[in-house]
């Protein structure tokens, strides 16, 4: 459908990327990929026709369409959300538009008259036309995306101006979803997104009748989406047949066979390089030796991207709090005539690690900011615990660096002891790399503030983290940095966000805010999203059987019917869910005892290749050559089926 040739692009004598060819087919899911600066944002610019590549080309058939969401710098203004919805229909606006010109045609032309028969019969065509468009949809359409998306019914009217710079993006994804471009291309698409939106997106793209390539720092989002892997490395584009936790493991093997072949590789120059030198001089073997010389010319030297250092981050040391952390008795807050919340009772205690959750203008940020002394409320109690001291993360904070300081400075400001010894380690975590830790705050990009600030607040010694939306500018392993270090902090923490890999492993309790009420859910955000699931479904079931709308809906469970009939029930259920997971587990039985196999003969062919004397034999050398990749070839397609497998199962089980 859509297909790269040899794309390069240079900057010097630095090539970004070298020689990137790739296809993508009709219902591809595709998750891009590779360190900041690999140049995954160019790359996705260069297939939307934006940039362009100094050398290769871009090829797709003449029917092929290209929707691009950048990852900023969208802005809509003149008209209102559903107006601006409603302008990615453009062709049934057209048509919509020659109809009334059709009609008022009608109204002027005498019904006897052949021009009347005409303009009528030009009127029936475009009706036709819209219902082939599908327009007699559109509303319903325009409503669904605008919901799925966060927006309420009293925004369809709102001019789009007023709409900040996290929801102008979601009107440009709007759009884009109801075009429908047979390529859909999604730089970063879940940044300015809350955990619901972002399960519905999720949803959408899923279904979405068309190809997806996006670049995702949330692991969640790429493995539930996607199934095919494109990454960057030393300028090229590898290509993994599995989402991102396959790419993971995957490239871990890849990487292990590289240097295996690296080795060998050495040892056959170190060789010849050994042979030219002894005989370099006799007459009697100077063709051997100008063939040796010439053979070591041709060689394409295998390169072996250096390993990240890995960097383990460790909070500075705190004296430990009360029992209770915080306490809010009857808080109320309003902006304006907006209440936010009326009457909030919340108490957090000594060990919680609590992951803040609810839609865009819930008052999850304004909850962390009460909780951080940053936003005064109207009326109520906050009671601050024993020896407790806080410290607080938020996007904004990154406006109140010293713009004359440089990177440096601002961390080694506030760091104390040993931790002082890895501050540039520490930065280098955060995407600040090499003379990067000189460049003054003044000329930091708002990301880069933003990782910064963050980065500040976490060399500070404290026993109650607050942080909001933490990982929005971070990559997957500084990601991985953070993470590790939260999951041996001691303290207390409550983080606003929406990754939920990031959640996950960190977080004990989850705390939905909705309609300025608050909902504390034990377990982690998986465990919530599940019961969430649970009440969505029994709240159907209870609309069904009543044929109405109720509250009841939620509270309904099987626990309410009689312990026979539910008994009855429950085993029907088991019994159900065995017969369907019987063929899906002998499958992955079957298929993992080959895997391992696999993988042992795999292991077994790469010591013999690691023997110096290995390339000796020829025949025998190639035989083992030729299997070697069969193997890899099919263990890659063994894996593909064996995540297949696994989500299947684990789809169903839940």
């Amino acid at each position: 459908m859509l297909s790269a040739k040899n794309i390069t692009i240079q900057f010097g004598d630095r090539y970004l990327f070298r020689d990137v060819s790739f296809t993508i087919g009709p219902h591809d899911r595709i998750g891009l990929v590779g360190p900041n600066g690999a140049g995954k944002s160019t790359l996705l610019r260069i297939v939307a026709d934006i940039s362009e590549p100094d050398t290769g080309s871009i090829n797709k058939a003449h029917y092929v369409t290209v929707g691009y969401l950048p990852q900023e710098g969208i802005t809509s203004s003149g008209r209102t959300l559903y107006q601006e919805a409603e302008s990615a229909f453009e062709d049934v606006i057209q048509v919509r538009e020659e109809m009334d010109e059709a009609h008022r045609r009608l109204e002027e032309l005498d019904p006897s008259t052949a021009d009347y028969m005409d303009a009528l019969e030009v009127f029936g065509e475009l009706q036709h036309k819209l219902e082939d468009l599908d327009a007699f949809r559109m509303k319903s359409k325009i409503e669904q995306v605008l919901i799925g998306l966060g927006f309420s019914e009293y925004d369809f009217e709102r001019q789009t101006d007023e709409f900040s710079g996290g929801w102008q993006m979601r009107i440009e994804m709007a759009k884009l979803l109801l075009r429908e471009p047979s390529v859909l291309l999604l730089d970063e698409p879940t940044n300015h997104l809350d955990i619901e939106s972002l399960q519905w997106l999720e949803g959408k793209l899923t279904d979405y009748n068309g190809a997806v390539l996006l670049v995702s720092h949330d692991r969640a989002f790429l493995d539930n989406l996607t199934k095919r892997t494109w990454a960057f490395s030393l300028g090229r584009l590898a290509e993994y047949s599995g989402n991102y936790s396959f790419y993971e493991k995957e490239k871990a093997v890849r990487r292990e066979q590289q240097v295996n072949a690296y080795k060998n590789q050495q040892q056959q120059i170190k060789q010849t390089e050994q042979f030219i030198e002894r005989f370099r001089y006799k007459a009697t073997k100077a063709r051997q030796v100008q063939s040796r010389i010439k053979q070591l010319e041709k060689i394409d030297h295998i390169e072996i991207e250096d390993e990240e250092e890995e960097i383990h981050f460790h909070f500075p040391q705190a004296r430990a709090s009360g029992s209770i952390v915080t306490e809010l008795k009857g808080v109320h807050k309003s902006y304006g005539s907006k209440l936010v919340f009326g009457g909030l009772d919340y108490t957090i205690e000594r060990g919680d690690r609590i992951a803040v959750v609810g839609v865009n203008g819930a008052g999850k940020s304004t909850f962390v900011r009460i909780l951080a002394g940053a936003e005064p409320v109207d009326s109520g109690e906050i009671k601050t615990g024993y020896n407790v001291t806080p410290s607080y993360f938020a996007q904004h904070q990154a406006e109140e660096l010293d713009l004359s300081s440089d990177v440096l400075g601002i961390v080694d400001s506030v760091a104390t002891g040993e931790i002082r010894s890895k501050l540039r380690t520490i930065l280098g975590a955060f995407l600040f790399r090499g003379d990067d830790v000189f460049k003054k705050v003044s000329v930091l990009s708002g990301g880069e503030k933003s990782r910064l600030a963050l980065a500040k607040m976490l060399l500070q010694p404290a026993n109650f983290l607050i942080m909001d939306e933490p990982t929005n500018h971070l990559d997957m392993r500084s990601k991985r940095v953070l993470q590790d270090a939260l999951k041996g902090y001691e303290g207390t923490f409550v983080i606003v966000s929406h990754d939920r890999a990031f959640l996950d492993p960190l977080v004990n309790k989850v705390a939905e805010f909705s309609h300025g009420k608050v909902r504390t859910f034990p377990g982690n955000v998986s465990d919530y999203l599940y019961r969430k699931r649970q009440e969505a479904e029994k709240e159907r079931i209870w609309d069904k059987e009543n044929g109405r709308n109720g509250e009841r809906g939620i509270e309904r469970s099987n626990a309410e019917l009689p312990t026979k009939e539910r008994r009855r029930v429950e085993a029907e259920k088991r019994n159900e869910l065995s017969k369907k997971l019987r063929p899906l587990k002998e499958e992955l039985t079957i298929l993992e005892k080959e895997i391992s196999w696999m993988e042992s003969r795999r292991k077994e062919i790469e010591r013999v290749m690691a023997d110096p004397d290995f390339y000796k034999n020829g025949e025998e050398a190639k035989n083992a050559t030729i299997e070697y990749k069969s193997l890899e070839g099919k263990l890659e397609n063994k894996y593909f089926r064996w995540g297949e497998l696994t989500e299947e199962i684990e789809r169903m089980k839940t």
